[in-house]
């Protein structure tokens, strides 16, 4: 007990205010609850103290109000001398309740911020509101449809070569930075962070009926960001950094995963294989975005016909470990040019 209490800073004043009250309620012969004033040392010990701490605290003071009584007046249950003792572990009792919930409540406030600052890593603020709101648990595997989108840099190696160490860092979280703002401004989420590049999947925890809308505008939005990023910073004798973006829409398994002292909430399942296989594809086919049919499907299922049609088909390929062809469709980077005049009409029709 007293290692837990040990380095406590109001601990001392509450110790000191105990052994007064306590002498002053067993050397005096004042007539009133002087052992109400314990009250006093509950409170000043819920400054620094946690819920154990607050229970020895009132116990304590509890036993010492016992104990001066049974000091001056003995066992005798006569005269007002009890009714004074009574009123004073009433008056500690109760204060020891409110202190409590007071510091429950603290507690659950810090435990809500800790939360909200772990899901803010990976999930946008309007889905961060939601989820502590709600109080909904991860802890547990769901199987549920989804939309997941890779995507990586290409050219930042040579873009980056011969740059100091810091500038190099800099630009990649400005470029990352980037990616994810349009992924969270579009509603969804950050899976994970792969080197200059991201999985972001769409959907998971709470589905919507914009999901694989949304994540169409944001692999639109990632290729006009990147553009305009540079046109700002690409000088004539360096290389333009490009994207390629790989969207795929189906069933995954969403859980906790790693090991103990450290869990990471994830999506796993082919369709995250398949998004990062359709993502690596970009370089064959030369297209900035590259999308499988079950994720047009889904653009047409909710609506979205427009965005649907900016999709250009390119057939049934074979992808890198997947048995069957899938097949893609495609914006080309010639199709969203410095002007990006089409791009910007299909995030408004599409809004």
């Amino acid at each position: 007990m007293l290692c837990y209490l040990t380095g406590f800073r109001s601990l001392p004043v509450a110790a000191a205010l105990a052994g007064g009250i306590f002498l002053v309620d067993t050397r005096s012969s004042l007539q009133f609850a002087v052992a109400s004033l314990y009250v006093i040392v509950v409170l000043v010990a819920a400054h620094d103290l946690r819920r154990r701490g607050v229970v020895i605290m009132g116990v304590t003071c509890a036993f010492l109000t016992v104990l001066s009584h049974v000091l001056v007046h003995g066992f005798a249950l006569t005269g007002t001398a009890p009714l004074r003792s009574a009123v004073s572990l009433i008056s500690i009792l109760i204060a020891t309740i409110l202190v409590l919930r007071n510091v429950s409540a603290n507690q659950r406030v810090k435990e809500v911020e800790r939360e909200r600052a772990n899901l803010a890593r990976f999930f946008s603020p309007k889905i961060v509101d939601q989820l502590v709101g709600i109080h909904t648990p991860f802890s547990f595997a769901r199987r549920q449809p989804a939309t997941v989108l890779f995507a990586d840099m290409i050219g930042f190696t040579a873009y980056s070569s011969g740059k100091p160490p810091d500038v190099v860092i800099c630009l990649l979280r400005d470029l990352l930075h980037l990616l994810s703002e349009a992924v969270f401004s579009n509603h969804g989420s950050v899976d994970k962070y792969l080197g200059d590049g991201l999985m972001a999947f769409f959907g998971p925890p709470l589905t919507s009926l914009r999901d694989a809308t949304n994540a169409a505008v944001c692999a639109l939005e990632i290729v006009k960001s990147l553009e305009c990023w540079n046109r700002q910073h690409t000088r004539c004798n360096e290389g333009a950094v490009r994207i390629a973006v790989g969207i795929h829409y189906g069933e995954v398994v969403q859980g906790n995963i790693g090991s103990e002292k450290r869990l990471e909430l994830t999506l796993v399942g082919d369709t995250v294989n398949i998004a990062s296989r359709v993502e690596a594809y970009c370089r064959t086919l030369d297209a900035s975005v590259l999308v499988t049919g079950e994720f047009v499907e889904a653009l047409l299922a909710e609506g979205s016909l427009e965005l649907a049609n900016a999709f250009v088909d390119e057939g049934f390929h074979v992808l890198r470990g997947c048995k069957e062809p899938i097949r893609l469709f495609s914006v080309r980077r010639t199709k969203v040019g410095p002007a990006t005049g089409q791009l910007a009409g299909l995030q408004s029709s599409s809004g």
